[in-house]
């Protein structure tokens, strides 16, 4: 355990796309279909509250285990270190969500937790951590199990989201941006990216410079919870033209 709690850094910085991120993309891709089919099966009390709860210790003991990391090898510092980021306060929400089932804080971490979970999955910004480093077993694990919380609430709980819950994301999201800007000024840190964009490659690259990448994620951000209720919209409106349909033939 003192081995891999040292600064020593794996032999090459991570790869998008390499062999060890594809394998863990299809690992949590995997494991989430699992969940979806055999949802039935979590749907009774002992295995349903064994899953919650054991999977808000999983998400709580992967952030506790970043931060020990960052003690450990005197890298944690107040500017980059504190679980600001989104994915990171997904993860702690997520957490409480699956112990206490919810609704309020499902709104957030469904379109929090998969669209941007989703997104650094597919473009981590873990410089220097590739395999086998705990920071690259930590991300996946973390990201991967906000996913898992997300697919867990919408196909065993049966919960969904709302065309309220888009505005009501919209409105939370900036309204936290307004302190965590306040805290990068304070302590000249990047949370939410709001002063730079991530070291790897990433969807920010294609949004102009700052500060106009700002103004473009706010689009994005829309679009993409559009994205996420789109099959819930599309649903509801198969559902009501059979409905319909049914009724004029009866």
């Amino acid at each position: 355990m003192d081995g891999i709690l040292t600064l020593n850094l794996p032999d090459d910085p991570f790869r998008l796309f390499s062999p060890s991120h594809t394998a863990a993309l299809i690992l949590i891709a995997g494991s989430c279909v699992f969940l979806a089919v055999f949802r039935r099966g979590l749907r009774s009390g002992v295995a349903n509250r064994v899953f919650r709860y054991g999977l808000a210790a999983a998400l709580l003991l992967e952030e506790a285990a970043a931060q020990a990391w960052l003690f450990r090898a005197g890298e944690w510092s107040v500017a980059y270190s504190l679980p600001l980021h989104l994915c990171s306060i997904s993860a702690l929400l997520s957490a409480v969500m699956l112990v206490n089932k919810s609704y309020s804080l499902y709104e957030l971490t469904y379109f929090w937790g998969l669209g941007g979970a989703v997104q650094a999955l597919l473009t981590p910004d873990l410089g220097p951590y590739s395999f086998p480093h705990l920071l690259f077993y930590q991300f996946f694990l973390s990201h991967g199990a906000i996913v898992a919380a997300c697919i867990f609430m919408t196909f065993v709980e049966n919960y969904r989201p709302t065309h309220k819950s888009i505005w009501k994301t919209f409105t939370v999201t900036n309204l936290y941006a307004l302190p965590v800007a306040a805290m990068n000024h304070l302590t000249g840190g990047n949370y939410l990216y709001m002063c730079e964009k991530p070291y790897n490659p990433s969807l920010l690259d294609y949004l102009g410079p700052w500060p106009w990448y700002l103004l473009s994620l706010e689009l994005v951000l829309v679009a993409t919870c559009y994205a996420y209720f789109a099959p819930f919209a599309l649903y509801d409106r198969i559902l009501a033209r059979r409905q319909k349909t049914r009724g004029l033939a009866g």
